[in-house]
């Protein structure tokens, strides 16, 4: 039966626990209130209509005005921004569902319209990425970055342990650090973005100081066992690259779990695209991280129970497919059938492609 599956049993995730392994991935939508990046009502609605996932994972909400990177995305450093994320927890809590936040910095992809006073966005050099971004009239071309000074790494890391502190404020039951698809961590972990010559490049040791150095903050700001971190090991996202990338993610991995981390969510091959794009053992990543091990990237029904069943992973997390069907978990666990998503509604607009999916009790009752 479906339903003896270890993908639909409980698991500990840290301080905390789910009740399935089921995660919902992070999914920019681009509907925060505008002009203060709050969340509103219509995020409320579309957060407690997913609660059913084990673990949903938000959106990533920029740490900063410096580190947004794309229009209408929500934040979490204004006490406005707080309240809204509060009323999405209680709304998630009160169906009985988890919820961490993922804080972000997007470092490089931005673009000075999004910027204070129209400044340059960030970067770990000043390497242009090769992407677009989406800003309050479409999709546009990243701007040029300017270098961070070494001396200006420090107050990242205090905002990302300051989001950490809102985000407990807020009612979550963690938070997941973006150091993913060529956003500003993985920036500086790779070295096709970052050609740095100081303490934070060159070597892999360097390179992997800055995420380390927001880890540990983050877990000093709460708990390491309400912190996780989203990785991606080789996936091409927003113009990134690495020339071996192997060795790096086992390093970072194994010094992320001796802070002993709540869990690590890797992105298996092209963020979005196919799973074998570029070779890499993520098995070993696993082996190197105590916590638990969220895999994400392409998975159907299948893959996901056999890859929780072999012990390849310990959850899956779902994207798109949470977009389209507010109860997957329902729908994976009777093997029903996936309604298909509207593409041209991911990202801005109102509640259409947003909170008007039917769910398999609603499409009944019709």
């Amino acid at each position: 039966m479906p339903d003896a599956s270890p993908l639909f049993q409980p698991l500990k995730v840290g301080d905390f626990s789910i009740s399935n392994r089921i995660a919902m991935a992070p999914l920019t939508r681009n509907r925060a209130e505008k002009g203060s990046d709050a969340p509103r009502d219509l995020n409320v609605e579309y957060y407690r209509q997913r609660a059913s996932a084990g673990l949903i994972v938000s959106e990533g909400s920029q740490i900063s005005q410096q580190g947004q990177g794309y229009v209408w995305t929500p934040g979490i450093y204004t006490d406005k921004q707080v309240a809204g994320w509060r009323r999405i927890t209680d709304a998630v809590h009160a169906e009985g569902g988890r919820i961490v936040i993922q804080i972000w910095h997007v470092g490089r992809v931005s673009h000075v319209s999004l910027q204070k006073d129209g400044a340059a966005p960030v970067g770990p050099s000043s390497v242009p990425a090769k992407t677009r971004t989406y800003v309050e009239t479409g999709f546009v071309d990243v701007s040029q970055p300017r270098a961070l000074s070494a001396e200006e790494l420090p107050g990242i890391v205090a905002d990302f342990a300051r989001a950490t502190r809102l985000a407990k404020e807020a009612g979550f039951d963690g938070v997941e650090i973006h150091g993913a698809n060529g956003y500003l961590l993985d920036q500086f972990l790779k070295d096709g973005a970052n050609q740095r010559t100081d303490s934070y490049g060159g070597s892999i040791e360097n390179r992997i100081r800055l995420p380390l150095e927001i880890a540990e903050a983050c877990a000093k700001a709460w708990s390491p066992g309400r912190v996780g971190i989203r990785l991606s090991p080789v996936t091409p996202a927003n113009g990134i690259s690495e020339s071996n990338p192997q060795p790096l993610f086992e390093s970072l991995v194994g010094k992320l779990s001796d802070l002993g981390l709540a869990f690590v969510h890797v992105i298996e091959g092209a963020t979005g695209g196919p799973r074998d794009n570029a070779p890499f053992d993520y098995a070993a990543l696993r082996q190197a991280f105590k916590g638990v091990y969220i895999a994400n990237n392409g998975y159907t029904r299948d893959l996901a129970i056999d890859a929780v069943a072999s012990g390849h992973a310990d959850a899956i997390a779902f994207g798109k497919a949470f977009i389209a069907n507010p109860d997957l978990v329902e729908r994976l666990r009777q093997g029903a059938p996936l309604n298909e998503w509207d593409q041209n509604s991911f990202y801005g607009g109102d509640e259409r492609g947003y909170t008007d999916y039917p769910t398999l009790k609603t499409a009944k009752a019709a």
